[in-house]
């Protein structure tokens, strides 16, 4: 049965109304500063790439320091040439989640493939291939057998870091403050959380989410 036009043209406003609009895209261009192994700078904007999870900067694989292994193979990849990014979300702390490529090369399926990444599969399975092909041919972190995954690794220093003395439970991010008077807050898996000291008498403090941290004033490592 055709429904007459005076019905149809409601139905679809309504539907127009009830459907969520789409975040407008984003593109990003220029030359990256690396972050970590999944995260960079482009122009002031934070990107962390889609679908992969590098190691942590302090993370070790089998003895081997894989987290800076994966920041640098990262700073190799993106100084091919110039770094263009596209995605439509951001996360929590305001960073780009786009998937990025240089010289028409995605960089996410580059790290994947190497080793020096692996497939986020709680929130996509676009690399689940190359990440297949680095783990059977013993690439990158899977050198040795299979590491600790990152969210594995973040998971247990953050617990090992609210046991620990004196870190007030359930808040271990240490927020310093740097010689230049810049506020940087690290968390348990950051590269120079343990060299860390915390002085309240100096104004600096703890913190039990990064957002909590950003919302401060606070901002994260930029290495």
């Amino acid at each position: 049965m055709r429904l007459p036009m005076r019905l149809l043209l409601p139905i679809a406003l309504l539907l127009a109304l009830l459907l969520p609009l789409a975040a407008p895209a984003a593109e990003l261009s220029g030359r990256a500063r690396i972050i970590d192994g999944d995260t960079l700078e482009i122009r002031g904007q934070v990107v962390r790439l889609l679908d992969i999870d590098a190691p942590e900067s302090g993370q070790d694989c089998h003895g081997a320091p894989c987290g800076r292994a994966a920041t640098q193979y990262l700073q190799k990849l993106t100084r091919q040439g110039t770094v263009r990014c596209h995605g439509s979300e951001r996360d929590a702390y305001d960073r780009l989640l786009a998937r990025c490529e240089v010289k028409g090369g995605d960089i996410g399926a580059a790290m994947v493939l190497a080793g020096q990444a692996v497939a986020y599969r709680r929130y996509g399975l676009a690399y689940v291939d190359q990440e297949k092909v680095a783990r059977i041919e013993g690439r990158g972190l899977w050198a040795g057998g299979t590491p600790v995954m990152p969210w594995d690794y973040r998971a247990g220093r953050w617990q090992q870091a609210s046991s620990a003395v004196p870190t007030p439970e359930g808040c271990p991010i240490k927020g310093n403050i740097n010689t230049k008077g810049e506020r940087i807050y690290h968390t348990p898996y950051s590269e120079h959380y343990d060299r860390t000291r915390i002085s309240t008498a100096k104004g600096e403090r703890w913190f039990c989410s990064e957002a909590e941290a950003l919302a401060a004033g606070w901002r994260a490592p930029r290495r």
